[in-house]
């Protein structure tokens, strides 16, 4: 699938491609979900004159191998599987020895990481030294989702190709083309929660968040004092939920608050910007904390509650 908002780094590449020297190495920066992935390996192929499809011997690419044992077996069956929360420092390792031989089909190779943001410190240590003596006709493709969480000897040797946000009515016609079974409901919740992300509007899509947008937004206009519509909340989003949704739960409900913000009434805007300051440190630790999903309920449906008592008061 190619997704919309590409053409200014497709030109960028092209440019580079076309030149004398093209510097050795790339940060793909932007938010979860632009299809930065996609198009690193869209341009690696460009660059090495691949097809646009299929496994070729010179792109390698490094993402969150399988947990264990167990799940690797699952992978090689074709099998749904649990990866790691980080790239390795074994992983980075064995693209190095790779990096010895010359390339397979042709005179370059390119290498991926997606995303770097989560490789390993000895990982990121051991890129570095690549990055700073690369191999001739080696070209380097790092993935970021959050730059400042890689190290600044990383950044600094990187030519940087940023990824913007999508405008809601881009959105809109991107859910109309790719998801045109989605409601209404479901389609609005995703366009506020996904922040300019289509890959990430489009995950919200078949999460079937639309119920639980209209909830976060009824705690959050008129509170839940009894906690009925936190206990509904509770039942939307499942005893177990996945990683992934309780990311996009989070990032729906700060979009929820922002609605509250931009409504907001004389008397009510510190308190729900405390609101909204909770759920984005909240959002910022879903990635690393393993969170229990009664407690996640109480805290998420407890910050939009507090915004519907501070309406209430603000009215009264």
């Amino acid at each position: 699938m190619t997704l919309p908002g590409h053409e200014p780094a497709w030109r960028e590449w092209r440019k580079a491609m076309a030149g004398e020297r093209m510097h050795h190495a790339w940060l793909l920066a932007g938010k979860r979900g632009l299809g930065k992935a996609a198009f690193a390996d869209a341009a690696a192929r460009a660059l090495l004159g691949a097809a646009e499809s299929g496994d070729h011997p010179d792109i390698v690419t490094l993402t969150h191998p399988p947990k264990d044992d167990k799940e690797e077996r699952k992978r090689s069956e074709g099998k749904p599987y649990e990866v790691k929360r980080n790239i390795t420092v074994a992983q980075i390792r064995a693209m190095q020895r790779r990096l010895t031989t010359r390339p397979t089909l042709g005179d370059r190779r390119a290498i991926i990481v997606n995303p770097a943001d989560d490789m390993e410190k000895g990982a990121s240590n051991a890129l570095l030294k690549s990055l700073e003596e690369p191999p001739q006709g080696t070209f380097f493709l790092l993935v970021s989702h959050a730059p400042a969480r890689l190290l600044p000897t990383i950044r600094s040797r990187c030519r940087v190709l940023r990824f913007q946000p999508l405008a809601s009515g881009e959105i809109a016609n991107f859910l109309s083309e790719h998801a045109p079974e989605a409601d209404h409901a479901t389609r609005d919740a995703a366009i506020a929660a996904c922040g300019g992300s289509p890959g990430a509007a489009l995950g919200f899509v078949e999460m079937e968040l639309g119920t639980m947008a209209q909830l976060m937004q009824q705690i959050a206009q008129q509170g839940d004092a009894d906690f009925t519509l936190r206990g509904r909340l509770a039942q939307q989003i499942g005893a177990r939920p996945q990683r992934e949704r309780i990311q996009a739960i989070l990032d729906l409900a700060r979009a929820v608050l922002a609605q509250r913000m931009g409504d907001a009434q004389p008397g009510e805007g510190t308190a729900l910007a405390d609101a909204h300051a909770n759920l984005v440190t909240l959002a910022g630790q879903a990635p690393t904390y393993n969170f229990d999903a009664g407690l996640l309920v109480m805290e998420i449906g407890g910050l939009l509650a507090r915004a519907g008592v501070t309406s209430a008061s603000a009215n009264a």
